[in-house]
C-alpha cells in the first residue's frame, strides 16, 4: 500500500471525483481556515471549476461556516455537519479565561460578546471591541468564549478583515455544545474517509480529542480509496493536506522540513508532486513565485487555475 498515494486520493488531490463546494467541504469534515487569503485555495485544488464567487456565495449564505473548531483552530464546516461535529471540537472556554486574565479583563463572560453581537450582524473586531470596551486579543477571547456557549460564529471578511456573528442571527439558532450518542462513532467514519490510512493518534492529533475518547469508537475503514496516480498540485498554507495526521513525513522529506514548516506554527504552501512536497511557492498579485526542492514538471495548468479561480 502506498500511504502517500492513498492520502492524496482521500484528500480529493487526484481530482479523480468531482464533488460540488459543500460536499467537498463535508468530505474532508473540516477545513483549516485561520487564514483568510489560503482556505479558498485550498478547495480550489480539489474542486474543478470552483470560483473564489461561488465560494463567497456559500459563506454568505451560510451553507459553509467559518468558526472555531478542531484544536481550537478556525476551520470552515458545512452547516449541516454543524449539529453533531461542533459540540465535540468547540473551543475550550478555560483557555480563554486565562488569556483574558492575562489581558487585564475583568469578570470575563460569554454573555459580553453575545449581547453586543445580538442583531447588529457581522461585526470586526473593532467594532465588536467598541461595543465591549476591549481591544485586540482580549475581544477575540471574548467572542470565543461566546463560541464556546454555542453563541458566535464568524462571517465573511470584510475589506480582509474577519467578522464576528451571533450564531441565532446567522444560522437561525445558537450552536449545541452537548455531543449526542453517536457523534464520536461518527466522527471516527468521516475521519477516515478523508484521511485512509490513519491511527486513533492522528485523529487526536487532527481533532484535539484525547486519543482515549477516540479509541472505543475506532473502526478500521471500510471506503474503498484506490492509489492515486501522478498529480501535481499548488497547495496553499495550512493545508489539510499536511494537517491532517499527527506527522508530514508522508509528505516532507526530512531535508525539506525547516523549509516547509519553520516553527511558529507556520506552514507554508508547497508544490505537490505525486503527494510528496516538492518545492515552495509565493504569489503576489498574478505572479507566482516557485521555489523547488528538485526538478519540477510543468506547472502552468495548475497557475493559470490559481488565475482562473481569482476571476483573473
Amino acid at each position: 500500500m502506498d500511504v502517500r498515494r492513498r492520502r492524496v486520493a482521500a484528500q480529493l488531490l487526484d481530482r479523480s471525483k468531482t464533488p460540488t463546494l459543500v460536499g467537498a467541504v463535508r468530505h474532508l469534515l473540516a477545513v483549516q481556515a485561520q487564514e483568510p487569503t489560503a482556505f479558498p485555495l485550498a478547495l480550489r485544488a480539489r474542486v474543478p471549476g470552483l470560483t473564489a464567487a461561488e465560494l463567497d456565495e456559500a459563506r454568505r449564505d451560510a451553507t459553509l461556516v467559518r468558526c472555531w473548531g478542531p484544536r481550537g483552530t478556525l476551520h470552515l464546516i458545512a452547516r449541516d455537519d454543524l449539529p453533531w461535529l461542533y459540540p465535540l471540537v468547540k473551543p475550550n472556554p478555560v483557555n480563554s479565561l486565562r488569556r483574558l486574565k492575562e489581558l487585564g479583563v475583568d469578570n470575563p463572560d460569554a454573555s459580553r460578546a453575545a449581547k453586543a453581537l445580538d442583531g447588529r450582524g457581522p461585526l470586526t473586531k473593532a467594532e465588536l471591541g467598541e461595543r465591549t470596551g476591549t481591544e485586540g486579543q482580549a475581544t477575540v477571547h471574548l467572542a470565543m468564549l461566546a463560541a464556546a456557549r454555542g453563541l458566535v460564529v464568524l462571517g465573511p471578511e470584510r475589506a480582509g478583515k474577519p467578522t464576528y456573528v451571533h450564531a441565532a442571527d446567522w444560522l437561525g439558532a445558537p450552536l449545541p455544545t452537548e455531543p449526542g450518542d453517536t457523534a464520536l462513532g461518527q466522527l471516527v467514519a468521516r475521519y477516515l474517509a478523508a484521511h485512509e490510512p490513519a491511527e486513533p493518534a492522528d485523529l487526536a492529533a487532527w481533532s484535539g480529542i484525547p486519543v482515549t475518547r477516540l479509541k472505543p469508537h475506532w473502526r478500521e475503514s471500510t471506503v474503498d480509496i484506490e492509489e492515486a496516480a501522478g498529480r501535481v498540485r499548488l497547495i496553499p498554507a495550512f493545508d489539510e493536506y499536511l494537517l491532517g495526521w499527527r506527522t508530514r513525513d508522508h509528505a516532507v522529506a526530512p531535508e525539506h522540513r525547516r523549509f516547509v514548516h519553520p516553527g511558529g506554527g507556520i506552514v507554508k504552501a508547497v508544490v505537490l508532486v505525486d503527494g510528496r512536497v516538492a518545492g515552495t511557492w509565493t504569489r503576489a498579485g498574478g505572479r507566482v513565485d516557485i521555489q523547488p526542492f528538485e526538478d519540477l514538471p510543468d506547472l502552468t495548468a495548475e497557475i493559470e487555475d490559481l488565475r482562473r479561480f481569482d476571476g483573473k
